[in-house]
């Protein structure tokens, strides 16, 4: 079969191969979703080289292939090395090389098949939020010593919340629980948890917060892992603990959790104490306590002991028994003083008496003298003062009489007497 074709159309449509090949760089090349590109499959040879490591990646049933390399510069930067029968994903782009008339992809990343994609998406959030400060040892609050009310987030079907309740009661029985239930498995779970935890905060009576599931796949505990639930721990104001049974890793909740433990019964065996410890504790101080106080009295003895020694050694008794003698001796001397001055005091006063008493007109009275008053009780000293029909009184030596003058004799020679 023949084409009769012009030669001006062959001339103007025919391609070289350098310019097929460009453009077919060109559309791989520049396509956006091949410059970046996640590709899944089986490594099928694995050939080192000086300048890289070249391999086969190839669908599990061999229907396709696609040849890859993996440059020196990026080999340690590989979370997977390529290793013949193992499945991986390779996150890379497409090159063209005109020379061999070939493309191949140009890897950045190799990561384990299966997990791999969500332990990439884990890293890149977790050093999200590393770089916001979420995880800082410097955020984290202590739980309460002693709290009386907590409150658990977990599903109510879980064996988990079962477990808590049990160890609860038996550490510490009367304690206060509030239970928030959650889904905590599936895509519902994320938002489930948060606003189970929205629910504890509004409700405010709770003083610390128990994350909890019991163990499962990577899969199943990928919503402790959801941005959501990571900033809703974040932002809760109330201490959280996390208890979710894995041990391999830990989520972004347990990162961002004041504290985590790895099983739902460890959580809530850290959030109260036992009573029974705390009885031994307290034993314990009682005791210590007691030795310390029979420490102190031994010291204070012997500190007492001590000075007694040195008070024997300074002979302060002697020195005491010397002064009150003094002071004995000086109150013997003031007592005979004050005595003597007492005697003297008493002798004079009598002295005094006596002449008082020589000196007081009843005792002139006494002895047969007798005063006259006039009737204004003024002493009548002349019968010049006194008139005819005058009363006047008698004072005697014993009583008085009251007399009128009837008679004045030698008038005139009492007024030159007086005179």
């Amino acid at each position: 079969m023949t084409f009769d074709l012009p030669d001006s159309l062959i001339l103007n449509t025919a391609l070289s191969v350098s310019g097929l090949t460009d453009y077919i760089r060109l559309l791989l090349e520049q396509d956006q979703q091949l410059r970046q590109v996640w590709v899944t499959g089986e490594v099928s040879s694995a050939n080192p080289h000086r300048s890289g490591l070249f391999f086969t990646l190839q669908d599990t049933d061999r229907t396709a292939g696609i040849k890859c390399v993996v440059w020196n510069s990026q080999l340690p930067k590989l979370a997977q090395m390529p290793v013949p029968g193992e499945q991986i994903i390779i996150l890379g782009s497409i090159r063209v090389y005109p020379q061999r008339g070939e493309y191949q992809l140009s890897v950045w990343q190799t990561l384990p098949a299966g997990v791999g994609l969500q332990a990439l998406r884990y890293q890149q959030l977790k050093n999200r939020l590393l770089a916001e400060g979420l995880f800082d040892p410097q955020r984290k609050r202590s739980l309460p010593i002693h709290p009386q009310t907590i409150a658990v987030v977990t599903s109510p079907t879980a064996a988990a919340w079962g477990d808590i309740q049990k160890t609860l009661k038996q550490r510490y029985p009367g304690l206060h629980v509030l239970f928030s239930p959650a889904t905590v498995q599936g895509e519902q779970a994320p938002e489930s948890i948060v606003k189970a935890i929205e629910r504890v905060k509004n409700d405010g009576r709770a003083e610390v917060l128990i994350l909890s599931r019991g163990g499962g796949a990577v899969e199943e505990l990928a919503c402790f892992n959801d941005e959501r639930v990571v900033r809703s721990l974040a932002c809760c104001s109330i201490p959280i603990i996390t208890g979710i049974g894995h041990q391999r890793d830990e989520s972004l909740a347990d990162l961002v959790a004041d504290a985590c433990v790895h099983t739902p019964t460890a959580a809530a065996e850290v959030v109260v104490p036992a009573l029974s410890e705390l009885y031994a504790e307290h034993r314990g101080r009682v005791v210590i306590l007691h030795e310390a106080v029979d420490d102190f009295r031994e010291n204070a003895e012997k500190k007492l002991q001590v000075l007694r020694n040195r008070l024997r050694r300074l002979r302060l008794d002697r020195q005491v028994q010397q002064e009150v003698e003094k002071l004995s001796w000086k109150r013997r001397q003031l007592v005979q003083v004050t005595m003597g001055r007492s005697q003297q005091a008493t002798q004079h006063l009598e002295l005094l008496r006596q002449k008082l008493a020589s000196l007081d007109p009843k005792a002139v009275l006494q002895r047969g003298y007798a005063v006259v008053r006039r009737e204004d009780g003024a002493i009548a000293r002349s019968a010049a003062e006194l008139a005819v029909g005058e009363d006047l009184l008698i004072q005697l030596g014993q009583g008085g009489v009251k007399v009128k003058v009837m008679e004045l004799t030698n008038r005139q020679d009492a007024k030159d007497a007086e005179s």
